[in-house]
């Protein structure tokens, strides 16, 4: 079946950071006068409430009300000035876009992941934006591919989803009936057996305009 659509993950497929999670979640408790954090404690509490605007929820469960305002505001602004997007993407999508649908499906609260795309002057590069804090449900909850796929207007067996997250975004797109191009740190890297496909996020440009071209033997 042809693909007439092809849809993206953020979060360490199109954009990384020049800093460690952990080193900007210890910046962002500083700022915000709070305890420290740990990364699992923030990944664990996220993954608790990927429905909100903003992260105060996930600060709030951690600190129990402490600050979680100004801890969400400071790890917000630390992750926006860290952000290392990778080069090319502009012209990767606007070239897509010139015979696929382009779509980006995100997890994270509404305020946080719309921000990133305002920092990199992304706000426009895709047909539909969706990202898990304005649904009922995150990835890889079939409902969020749902989402994606009737904003985009394509069925999603005509669906392509790159991403790099194993249970969330590849494991998620097959369950949505989408073919999941997963995306590795290192071509050293074992994919996830469910992968239609992998890219290399240091060639992501290329490696992605590579298995298009070969999407009928995907």
């Amino acid at each position: 079946m042809a693909v007439h659509a092809v849809a993206f993950d953020l979060d360490d497929t199109l954009v990384a950071t020049d800093r460690d999670r952990q080193t900007l979640l210890d910046e962002a408790t500083d700022a915000a006068g709070v305890r420290d954090i740990t990364r699992q404690e923030y990944l664990d509490a996220h993954g608790a409430d990927l429905a909100s605007e903003t992260r105060a929820p996930i600060f709030n469960a951690i600190l129990d009300g402490g600050n979680a305002e100004a801890a969400s505001r400071a790890y917000r602004d630390a992750i926006n000035e860290a952000l290392a997007p990778v080069p090319g993407v502009p012209d990767l999508l606007a070239g897509l876009r010139e015979r696929y649908c382009v779509g980006l499906l995100t997890d994270g609260p509404s305020r946080a992941q719309r921000s990133k795309l305002e920092r990199l002057g992304w706000t426009d590069l895709f047909d539909t934006v969706v990202v898990t804090g304005e649904l009922p449900a995150g990835k890889p909850d079939p409902r969020a591919f749902a989402a994606l796929t009737d904003r985009l207007g394509v069925p999603p067996e005509e669906t392509v989803y790159i991403g790099d997250n194993p249970t969330a975004d590849i494991r998620g797109a097959k369950q949505a009936r989408m073919l999941a191009v997963q995306v590795l740190g290192t071509t050293e890297e074992t994919p996830d057996p469910a992968a239609d496909a992998t890219v290399v996020h240091g060639t992501l440009v290329e490696d992605v305009r590579d298995v298009l071209s070969r999407q009928r033997r995907l």
